[in-house]
């Protein structure tokens, strides 16, 4: 299993994936559970490679929060993707993934993004979908296993 931190690093590595065969993305805050370990077991066995993003979304786009942010558990959660056989956990710097000045968001609209906003915080949708949106850039994941945590 290999750790990746730097996005410099995680860009050049996912480069390199273009021939490799699929890619799946899990995308998880921090701790994982059973459910996200059904997803890590989809991914391995849909893709030949299988990548966990471990970013808090939920985390308000702070300069001196980020700066000294950690994930709980991190390594018990490490141990877990190991005995999965995970191929790569990308545990980007959050103030490289934010860095100090980042003013970009991305703000979802139309009737299903309001259907979400009125289940949750609009801050808290605009920081999830930027975050996927600076995930997808930098792994460039062929197929994405999300955990649902909205009630239709």
């Amino acid at each position: 299993m290999r750790i990746i931190y730097d996005l410099d690093e995680m860009t050049e590595t996912a480069r390199g994936w273009l021939a490799g065969g699929s890619v799946g993305l899990i995308a998880v805050t921090s701790n994982l559970h059973a459910g996200h370990l059904a997803l890590v077991r989809s991914s391995l066995q849909e893709c030949e490679l299988s990548v966990v993003s471990i970013v808090d979304h939920s985390l308000q786009i702070d300069a001196e929060q980020a700066l000294t942010y950690v994930p709980l558990r991190l390594a018990a959660n490490l141990q877990l993707l190991d005995q999965e056989h995970v191929d790569v956990v990308f545990i980007p710097r959050l103030h490289d993934f934010y860095p100090p000045g980042f003013a970009t968001k991305i703000v979802p609209f139309g009737p299903i993004a309001e259907r979400l906003e009125g289940a949750i915080q609009p801050k808290v949708m605009r920081n999830v979908a930027t975050s996927m949106t600076k995930l997808f850039q930098l792994i460039r994941p062929d197929k994405v296993f999300l955990e649902s945590v909205m009630n239709f």
